[in-house]
């Protein structure tokens, strides 16, 4: 893995080396000024950025040794970020370079704050890389139970209990907000439990109205109301000799709670319409996001079938409070949605996501990474693209770039006026001729220049 700090600057001129390596006292610099160097140092360092001078000996006037290296660094240090730096009139070898896996490239004359820029700018693309990929090997390593990233200590804690419980006959309550994945803790107890050949079978008494869920809990008899055109098998008894997992139970109507309390206490049950008792052998599992003993208080939920149902009571955390299981579960979405890209997210995404509040828990994350895998224009996730985090802070400028844009303007508006005389130029400008054209030639101002009339 490439040191993240570690700058190699390849280079045959002993003054620019010098000049280039007083600039970057906050990294570690190795310098090569032939091919053969440079090949060995990418060996042994794989430093982040390297500074690549095309013109090297023994080809010093052209860039054969050059491309050759930049060959090299794609398989000794293909993580390195490859910034050419070409005189003036080299402009089409560094956009060569460029296509052939170069990540920038920077004109003479050095300008020390620049290229400072430029190279704190490719330390930083290398470390958002490392991060991602870190990220991407943490959550490859970090699935207790299947279905299940997580690394913090709570929700660790879960999977212990879930280990412990899951070969036991106990009944479960799973709570915890939407999102949480209580639905994945369920089937991880099924999957442990003795139970595993057995069926699973899954209600969501929140999704079905009042008056069919006991029918679709129990089953019913032909003819036992309108439309009961013949007889069905409810979840309890399609789950007999497994589970039975009941989601949203806090939904579910008092009258029917019951009716579920008498089938834990005697394991027997009726249809709708029947007039026989039927037994079923099942194990149940029970979740909810509602606070089950405040709706006990309020007479919505019986006290008694509360107790029968959490005999072990697993609660998960919202992931707010999951501390880095976050970005691992990000970077693990990413990753199943990224399709042939190679998605990563920048440093604002992985800011924003930190200290968002998740509302919606894992749900919410999944649904924000994948619509932003799918709509995003590059190969970088912004918090933009994930549509959080505050609005975007005013971009601030440098005063040189400032300086740069009104000094621009300046002149190709007094060229405007004259028509491109430069003398005249000059003189609107308060300039000399010579300082005039230094500047156009610092700010590559396109000109039809002319002399006094």
């Amino acid at each position: 893995m490439s040191n993240l700090r570690t700058l190699l600057i390849v280079e045959d001129d002993p003054g620019l080396q010098s000049q280039m390596r007083w600039c970057f006292d906050s990294a570690e610099v190795l310098v090569a000024d032939d091919r053969n160097t440079a090949e060995a140092l990418l060996a042994t360092h794989q430093p982040a950025v390297i500074t690549l001078d095309l013109g090297l000996p023994p080809d010093a006037g052209g860039t054969s040794e050059g491309f050759a290296l930049l060959d090299s660094i794609r398989t000794l240090s293909p993580a390195s970020k490859v910034i050419v730096i070409t005189g003036r009139e080299e402009r089409e070898p560094a956009v060569h370079a460029i296509s052939a896996g170069a990540y920038d490239f920077y004109q003479k004359p050095i300008d020390s704050e620049t290229l400072q820029f430029v190279v704190e700018r490719a330390f930083r693309l290398s470390e958002l890389e490392a991060e991602n990929q870190a990220l991407s090997e943490r959550s490859s390593g970090n699935m207790p139970l299947p279905g299940l990233l997580a690394t913090s200590p709570d929700m660790l804690t879960i999977c212990t209990q879930v280990e412990r419980v899951a070969p036991t006959e106990a009944g479960v309550l799973i709570t915890g907000e939407t999102g949480t994945g209580k639905e994945i803790i369920a089937h991880n107890i099924h999957r442990l439990s003795p139970r595993v050949d057995g069926p699973l079978v899954t209600i969501n008494c929140a999704a079905i109205p009042e008056n069919l869920l006991e029918s679709e809990l129990f089953g019913h008899e032909k003819g036992s109301f309108t439309g009961a055109h013949a007889r069905k098998i409810g979840k309890v008894e399609a789950a007999n000799g497994g589970t039975l997992f009941l989601d949203e139970i806090g939904d579910m109507p008092l009258p029917l709670q019951a009716k579920i309390l008498r089938f834990l206490q005697e394991r027997s049950f009726e249809r709708v319409g029947a007039t026989q008792s039927q037994s079923a052998d099942v194990r149940v599992i029970s979740a909810t996001h509602r606070n089950l003993e405040n709706m006990i208080t309020q007479g919505d939920f019986r006290e008694d079938l509360y107790f029968r149902l959490s005999e072990i009571c697993l609660d998960l955390p919202p992931l707010r409070a999951r501390g880095g299981d976050v970005l691992l579960i990000a970077q693990h979405l990413l990753a199943q949605n990224q399709g042939q890209r190679r998605l990563r997210f920048s440093e604002d995404a992985i800011n924003a996501m930190e200290t968002w509040a998740w509302s919606g828990n894992i749900r919410e994350l999944e649904n924000r990474v994948r619509r932003a895998a799918i709509l995003a224009d590059g190969e970088v996730i912004s918090a933009h693209d994930l549509e959080i985090g505050g609005p975007a802070k005013a971009e601030v400028k440098k005063l040189k770039d400032i300086r740069a844009e009104a000094e621009t303007q300046a002149i190709q508006r007094a060229l405007l006026a004259t028509n491109g005389n430069m003398s005249e130029t000059a003189r609107l400008l308060d300039v000399s001729r010579p300082t005039l054209y230094n500047l156009i030639e610092k700010y590559d101002i396109e000109t039809n220049m002319s002399e006094e009339a």
